[in-house]
């Protein structure tokens, strides 16, 4: 869903899906609508950077149930990444051990497919949210997530953990 305080603008839907592996996880984020009027980061070298989430970019977190602990990961379609643990809502972030992450990511006039593989030590059962930041041309931010908390959008909430992953 779109946050209620954001225009629609370009994109007109945003899907995702999640399995895990023995290894991790595989995602799949798709947006669909008016690709042209959203900012799409160029490609580059897959590495860890940090403050991805200030344009287009596709979060998942990651949350062992009945646990305050969390890890965040940061997917760009740049094909850069970032992956942080917290011991609870945006308390002692850091930097969190990553094996492997691959990221491909395509996109047309109508579509754009963000495909990710993470090699990384996950709990099992847990809550996981699926978001989506959307840049448009002109700056306007786009939030989008599986539901929010009531007032501002905020992606470390676990009200945005919304899908029970077992393996």
């Amino acid at each position: 869903m779109l946050h209620q305080t954001c225009d629609l603008g370009p994109i007109k839907a945003v899907t995702a899906q999640i399995a895990p592996t023995s290894t991790g996880c595989e995602a799949e984020f798709r947006l669909d609508g008016a690709i042209g009027g959203v900012k799409v980061p160029t490609h580059a070298a897959s590495e860890r950077m940090d403050n991805l989430w200030k344009t287009t970019c596709f979060e998942i977190f990651w949350q062992p149930i009945g646990g305050t602990y969390y890890r965040e990961f940061n997917l760009s379609p740049s094909s850069r990444w970032a992956c942080y643990d917290f011991d609870a809502f945006r308390e002692n972030s850091r930097d969190a051990p990553v094996d492997a992450i691959a990221i491909a990511c395509s996109y047309s006039d109508t579509e754009l497919v963000l495909k990710a593989s993470i090699a990384s030590e996950l709990p099992d059962p847990a809550q996981v949210a699926l978001n989506a930041i959307v840049e448009h041309h002109n700056g306007a931010l786009q939030y989008w997530a599986l539901a929010f908390p009531p007032g501002k959008p905020e992606f470390h909430s676990e009200a945005c953990r919304q899908i029970i992953v077992e393996r």
